[in-house]
């Protein structure tokens, strides 16, 4: 696994990134609006044939004008303090995408800090989530993935990402 800040857009080093998209898979703000806009029109196009998605799930679209072949869209819970099963659900958006990857040969996978932007979901309490879910996934299923890797937009993110995790690159 490995942490950096960027632009998920322009990551060419995976085969796949994963978009924090909305129920309606159509676009929206943040992570999904930067996706849609740089991957073109198709994108949408052949989100709208997918008839959304619910919270937790995930679904895979070609990457169209993006540098990674395909998107992951997974929808994350929105902050309700704790108590809806957000953790739960945000676990499952992790497993769900990696599960997706997997089941495609997806052996390269870059995700986002799923629900911390919009959602309000506390960036410490997320990194922990998606530290953990990613760690069990990967060896529980030893040889299905190349690389892992969490791509921070800010330095904020990416600092409590670094701080979590105490480096950079996590060996397995």
């Amino acid at each position: 696994m490995r942490l950096l800040k960027a632009d998920i857009t322009k990551v060419d080093n995976v085969d796949a990134i994963v978009n924090a998209a909305n129920t309606s898979l159509l676009g929206g703000g943040g992570v999904d609006g930067a996706i849609h806009r740089v991957a073109g029109p198709l994108l949408l196009k052949e989100c709208r044939q997918l008839n959304g998605c619910e919270v937790g799930q995930a679904k895979i679209t070609s990457g169209y004008n993006l540098p990674a072949e395909y998107v992951i869209h997974t929808v994350g819970p929105i902050w309700k303090g704790g108590n809806a099963d957000e953790s739960q659900l945000l676990a499952a958006c992790y497993r769900n995408s990696l599960h997706l990857a997997q089941k495609c040969n997806i052996r390269k996978i870059a995700f986002p800090a799923i629900s911390t932007g919009i959602y309000g979901y506390p960036v410490v309490e997320a990194t922990k989530i998606a530290f953990q879910v990613v760690k069990e996934y990967v060896q529980d299923n030893p040889g299905d993935f190349d690389l892992v890797e969490f791509v921070l937009f800010d330095d904020s993110t990416y600092n409590v990402y670094l701080k979590e995790t105490g480096s950079n690159l996590i060996e397995l």
